[in-house]
C-alpha cells in the first residue's frame, strides 16, 4: 500500500532568534519564531509523515502549550515521529519539500540539510529532495517577515 502525506508550516521571522532549518543553523539577519526551536522545514516534514500514515499532525503530539516541547530540537521532534510512523511498517520512498524564504538562498545549503534529514530519518539522501524558492518580495515571506516550508511524502507499508 502506498500513502501521500502533505506537511506545511510557516514562521515568524525576528532578530534575536537562531534560522534552523532541517536541523541545521544557517546563517541570517532573523531567526524563526516558535515554542520550538522554529524549524519550519522539519515541522512540515513531521506533518507529511504522520498524515500519510494516518497518525495525527505536530500539534497532538507536540502541542505548543506543553512547556517540555519549549525550544525542544525539532530533529529530535523528528525522529520521534518516524520512530511511530515505523512501528506502523511504513517506510519512505521520497521525500520532496518547498522551503519558501527571501533569505538565506538554500542551494548552497541543500546537500547539508539533505544529509541532516536522511540521517534523522535513516534513510538515503537520494530519498529527499530540497528546493528553495522566493516569494519575488511578494507578502510576509516576501517582506523578510515569514519563512515557509512545504514537504509531501510517499510512504510505502511494508507487510
Amino acid at each position: 500500500m502506498l500513502r501521500v502525506g502533505l506537511g506545511r508550516d510557516i514562521h515568524r521571522l525576528v532578530k534575536g532568534r537562531k534560522f534552523i532549518l532541517g536541523g541545521l543553523e544557517l546563517p541570517c539577519n532573523r531567526g524563526t519564531l516558535g515554542h520550538s526551536d522554529g524549524d519550519f522545514l522539519c515541522h512540515a516534514i513531521i506533518d507529511s509523515l504522520l498524515g500519510a500514515a494516518g497518525l495525527g499532525d505536530i500539534g497532538e503530539l507536540y502541542p505548543d502549550n506543553e512547556e517540555k516541547y519549549k525550544d525542544a530540537d525539532s530533529i529530535l521532534l523528528l525522529k520521534d515521529s518516524w520512530a511511530k510512523v515505523k512501528k506502523e511498517s511504513w517506510v519512505i520512498v521520497n521525500l520532496d519539500c518547498v522551503v519558501i524564504c527571501e533569505e538565506p538562498k538554500i542551494l548552497p545549503y541543500r546537500e547539508k540539510i539533505k544529509r541532516s534529514l536522511a540521517e534523522a530519518l535513516g534513510v538515503e539522501k537520494e530519498s529527499i529532495f530540497i528546493k528553495g524558492k522566493t516569494n519575488e518580495g511578494l507578502g510576509s515571506i516576501g517582506r523578510g517577515e515569514a519563512a515557509e516550508a512545504i514537504a509531501i511524502c510517499l510512504l510505502e507499508k511494508k507487510e
